[in-house]
């Protein structure tokens, strides 16, 4: 029975997410890395204000992932596989060990510092449950201008597709996704049209800063964002974490991809449970975890027991 690390992406930060990681020496190394690289104590990312920035989010969100998965490494927890939402892309490929920490960190906030930069108001994400891609698609079309554009960006399930663009091409299609009869439509508290073509320069300028990484062989298979297809060849991780943020996420096409390789364990690191419940509703025979909502020995505990049956 294979095992996988989930890493969620900004959306679900909140204050405090680094304070509630378990006390463990693998969270105050990372700490004490992540302070020696940013010149600040790390612990400060998560307080509610600060969670304002969205430099800070992306590296507080970072941050946890790589302790979450340290902390289950040093118990003796590997993945067979990882995978990360947008940012947390960074995550996984630190925890498969395709990057160095260091070099996650530098990089996140590079990544957060240019987005930020590039759209300080104006632009930001929309989620819509309740209609298919095709149909999701066709009113994207519909309502994106030139002045106003609006693309898909994250399909996360078949039938909830988050939305980025202008403020303005964003409500129209939520507005229109309402009289299609969508369960749900609303902005997301997400600043940055990530994940579409108006992050085209970004993403060039993250290659860019990543054409130099020195190549590593990743211990566990990385699942790309832009494809949800595995592969432990470095320079298709470093391709991947560097350009996602300028094409969709395919993260439903990802987890299905995990389960047909054999995952029967899913455990998303700290923080959140997003990414569980996802995988829960569309993979119900898969046992899926968010480490934030079981104590550390019961997830090792389930780990156990998924070597002994793989081993059987």
């Amino acid at each position: 029975m294979a095992i996988a690390f989930l890493f969620p992406g900004q959306g679900s930060q909140r204050a405090g997410m680094l304070h509630t990681l378990p006390d463990h020496p693998q969270v105050r190394a990372t700490f004490e890395e992540a302070s020696a690289t940013l010149h600040r104590d790390p612990r400060e990312l998560d307080e509610e204000k600060t969670l304002e920035s969205t430099v800070a989010t992306q590296l507080a969100i970072f941050i946890a992932g790589v302790a979450s998965a340290r902390v289950l490494a040093a118990e003796g927890a590997e993945p067979d596989f990882v995978a990360g939402l947008s940012v947390g892309a960074y995550s996984a490929g630190v925890a498969g060990g395709a990057l160095a920490f260091a070099e996650g960190l530098r990089l996140v906030r590079l990544r957060a510092e240019l987005t930020a930069g590039r759209f300080p108001s104006g632009y930001g994400l929309a989620a819509i449950v309740g209609l298919n891609e095709q149909a999701v698609e066709k009113l994207v079309e519909s309502c994106n201008t030139p002045e106003n554009p609006a693309y898909l960006a994250l399909l996360n399930a078949p039938q909830q597709i988050v939305v980025a663009g202008s403020i303005a091409a964003l409500d129209k299609v939520l507005e229109q996704a309402r009289k299609e009869g969508c369960a749900k439509a609303e902005r997301l508290a997400v600043r940055i049209p990530s994940h579409c073509r108006l992050c085209d320069d970004v993403a060039q300028q993250m290659t860019a800063a990543m054409h130099d990484l020195q190549p590593r062989l990743p211990r566990a298979t990385y699942i790309a964002n832009r494809t949800a297809r595995p592969t432990k060849d470095f320079d298709r991780i470093r391709e991947d974490i560097a350009t996602n943020i300028a094409h969709p996420v395919r993260w439903h096409d990802s987890t299905e991809v995990l389960v047909e390789m054999g995952a029967r364990l899913l455990i998303e690191m700290h923080p959140g449970q997003v990414l569980t419940r996802l995988a829960g509703a569309a993979f119900p025979h898969v046992r899926a975890i968010a480490l934030e909502a079981v104590p550390l020995q019961t997830a090792l505990k389930l780990v156990r027991t998924a070597r002994n049956e793989a081993e059987e």
